[in-house]
């Protein structure tokens, strides 16, 4: 091209048969020739390759892993308080909750994969669809361009300044030099679009590689959550059939709970009988006094040291069912020595239902303990006995709970809340 502008600079001197024309048109001539060699293309000053233009699917592909990385975060949470839920005693319906916030949270992210999917399918789609109307407009660019350098080699390159200077007059000189300079530049058009077409096929291959390799990374990704879902809605459905199960136990236990303490208050409205009975029966025999004072209330020692597992009263379960403890449980280590609050005489020590192995003392005067859930009976019945003297060991009778003394206290028969008579632990 160095080459071609200088053969047309020495084209633009004078040749004999010009020098003859007046001095105003040779200048004239020259001045229009400099022009044209100006405006041909120089690749010194060609512009670079256009910029890619940037791809708002992008933006929604990034959007998309951001939500992904969102909800797989909350599933994560999830699953780490469901490990702690499994390491430790807990309530069932939290783990079924938990379950079932994972299966929502696994189906949302399958949700959320199937419509980005989806989008990437469209987007695919476009590109092929603009990668093939690209390769055929390049072809038909191409063929064109060929035509055109076919067309400048074979006239030479001094045709535009002989076109110019044929002219037969001044305007007729002009007008080919704005015929030539539109040529110029329609050529420098051809160039640069199929440069640009070369730009963007190429940019367009680099993002069909991009989104077919993203398609399949999601494809896979939704396979795995879909599998995991299915694991989930099986524990789901075993978690129901265990919430069932464990619902139907703990009513069995409850009815049998509410008739042992039915049976065990007739039984001590009958030791208060048979001992009204017998004061009936001698008049003039000393009234038998209680052990206990009502100066011991919240002064008697503890049967066993541990924390309150349940308290007097009523109680609402984890399972909208309700428990009434007619007295405490105590949790102590299986095996720890169980002693009486109250000096008096063992009227029971035997297994009574729900509360397990069980010692009843009486402390006279119709005043009663009980002492439940023991693994062993250290007394006998109608063995007389000294406050603070060992009646048995710690056990566990009720499954859902860890190894404690049920305690309950009774005085004249009727249930109380045993923490009104044991001493305030500091």
């Amino acid at each position: 091209m160095a080459d071609g502008r200088a053969r047309m600079a020495e084209a633009c001197t004078p040749a004999p048969r010009i020098r003859r024309l007046p001095s105003a048109i040779r200048h004239l001539c020259a001045a229009l020739c400099l022009l044209f060699v100006l405006a041909l293309p120089s690749p010194a000053l060609s512009q670079g390759p256009p910029t890619v233009q940037q791809q708002t699917p992008a933006d929604r592909a990034r959007a998309n892993r951001e939500e992904l990385d969102r909800m797989r975060a909350e599933r994560e949470r999830l699953e780490q308080r469901m490990r702690q839920l499994q390491s430790s005693a807990h309530d069932i319906s939290e783990e079924r909750t938990n379950i079932e916030r994972q299966a929502d949270a696994t189906a949302r992210l399958v949700r959320s994969l199937d419509s980005q999917i989806g989008a990437l399918e469209g987007e695919v789609d476009n590109a092929s669809a603009s990668l093939v109307l690209a390769q055929d407009e390049l072809v038909i660019k191409r063929s064109m361009l060929q035509r055109r350098v076919r067309e400048i080699y074979k006239r030479g390159a001094l045709y535009s300044l002989e076109a110019l200077l044929s002219a037969q007059s001044f305007g007729a000189l002009v007008a080919r030099y704005k015929y030539l300079h539109l040529v110029a530049q329609r050529d420098r058009a051809l160039v640069r679009r199929v440069e640009m077409l070369n730009e963007q096929i190429s940019g367009t291959r680099t993002q069909l590689v991009r989104l077919r390799g993203e398609m399949e990374l999601s494809r896979e990704q939704k396979s795995e959550e879909e599998r995991r879902l299915r694991e989930l809605e099986g524990q789901r459905a075993k978690s129901l059939a265990k919430v069932q199960q464990t619902a139907k136990v703990t009513e069995t236990r409850l009815k049998q709970l509410q008739r042992d303490e039915k049976r065990l208050t007739d039984l001590l409205a009958t030791f208060e009988a048979e001992r009204r009975r017998t004061i009936a029966a001698r008049p003039n025999a000393p009234a038998a006094s209680s052990s206990l004072r009502t100066s011991d209330l919240g002064r008697l020692d503890w049967p066993v040291e541990g924390q309150i597992l349940y308290r007097f009263g009523r109680v609402v379960n984890a399972n909208n069912t309700t428990t009434r403890w007619n007295g405490v449980g105590i949790g102590a280590a299986a095996g720890t020595p169980v002693k009486s609050v109250a000096g008096g005489s063992v009227v029971l020590a035997e297994p009574f239902g729900t509360y397990g192995q069980t010692v009843i003392v009486s402390h006279g005067d119709g005043d009663f303990s009980v002492y439940g859930s023991l693994a062993r009976l250290d007394v006998r019945k109608g063995q007389s006995i000294q406050k603070g003297q060992v009646v048995g060991t710690v056990g566990r009778t009720d499954p859902d709970l860890d190894a404690h003394l049920h305690f309950e206290m009774r005085p004249k028969g009727r249930a109380v809340d045993p923490l009104e008579w044991l001493r305030n632990r500091r």
